[in-house]
């Protein structure tokens, strides 16, 4: 096989990844407009889950948007921005347990690990597509 063979290879390979990444940072972005939209859907939580689904739910919608738009532009996604995401979904995962049981409980447990674990991945996986890239490109 030619060098030029693959390194075509490699591109195309390397396209698919970000074409992936790209739609994963979306979905996130969509999971953290759900949690903000369900402060409105269970009237009946209390005060302190209502803003805590506001907050972090647009916190989640705003940066894994950010990350979706870099990536739409033929940037790299930003580690930084997926590894906070994944903390905010760690503490999805965590409020339901720390503040009064609220009917999002479980809304906010599995949106929580959803976002924990494909936010985790983009970091994950945008943290080695750099090692791989030649010095300067990233």
């Amino acid at each position: 096989m030619s060098e030029t063979e693959a390194r075509e290879r490699t591109t195309r390979s390397t396209d698919t990844d970000e074409s992936s990444l790209k739609w994963l940072s979306g979905f996130v972005s969509l999971v953290g407009a759900w949690i903000f939209i369900s402060a409105f859907v269970y009237p009946s939580m209390s005060m302190t889950s209502y803003w805590n689904n506001l907050i972090i739910g647009a916190a989640i919608f705003l940066v894994a948007g950010y990350n979706y738009y870099r990536m739409s532009r033929g940037m790299s996604a930003s580690v930084g921005s997926s590894s906070f995401v994944a903390l905010l979904g760690l503490w999805m995962i965590l409020v339901p347990f720390i503040m009064t049981a609220s009917t999002a409980f479980w809304s906010d447990v599995i949106s929580g690990i959803v976002v924990a674990i494909v936010a985790g991945y983009n970091a994950y996986a945008g943290r080695s597509e750099r090692a791989g890239a030649p010095a300067g490109t990233a």
